[in-house]
C-alpha cells in the first residue's frame, strides 16, 4: 500500500511538473523602450542678477508659455519644478526628439534659458511609450 501511494505521489508531481514547463518556443514579449532626452535645468548666473519683478515675471511667464507650445507639439511630455534640494537643480523637462542636438535647440527657445536664470543639462533618458510619453501631440478632449 505504501508503494502505491508514493508511485501516486510522484506520478501527481511529476504531471505537475511537466504542465509547469515555459515553452521555449514561445515569442517573448519585448519591453516597448524608447529614447527621450531628460533636461535638468539648474539655477543660472544671471537669476541673482535679474531681481525686477516685472522683468521676472515675463521670463517666466514665457517660460510657461514655451512649455506649453513645446508640449502641444508633441515634444515636451513632462516637465516640473524640483523642491528644494541641496544641488541647483530647479526643474525638468522629458524632451521627445531624435538627437541631443535637437533637444538643445528645444531648450534654447526658452526665455529663462536665453536670459541666463536658467542653464542644463541633457541626458538621454529611456522610458515606455505610453502615457504622456505617447509620441506625437496630445489628443485635445472634445
Amino acid at each position: 500500500m505504501k508503494n502505491i501511494l508514493l508511485l501516486i505521489n510522484c506520478l501527481f508531481i511529476l504531471n505537475i511538473s511537466a504542465f509547469c514547463q515555459k515553452d521555449s518556443t514561445a515569442i517573448k514579449a519585448e519591453p516597448k523602450v524608447k529614447q527621450f532626452w531628460m533636461v535638468i535645468l539648474k539655477t543660472g548666473p544671471m537669476d541673482k542678477e535679474i531681481k525686477d519683478s516685472t522683468e521676472r515675471s515675463k521670463l517666466f511667464a514665457g517660460h510657461f508659455g514655451n512649455m506649453e507650445r513645446l508640449h502641444n507639439e508633441g515634444v515636451l511630455k513632462v516637465a516640473g519644478p524640483f523642491g528644494k534640494n541641496d544641488f541647483t537643480w530647479r526643474g525638468l523637462f522629458i524632451l521627445d526628439c531624435k538627437t541631443i542636438e535637437e533637444a538643445e535647440d528645444f531648450v534654447k527657445t526658452d526665455p529663462t534659458v536665453k536670459s541666463g536664470v536658467f542653464i542644463y543639462d541633457i541626458v538621454p533618458w529611456y522610458g515606455e511609450p505610453s502615457g504622456s510619453f505617447v509620441p506625437g501631440k496630445p489628443k485635445k478632449d472634445l
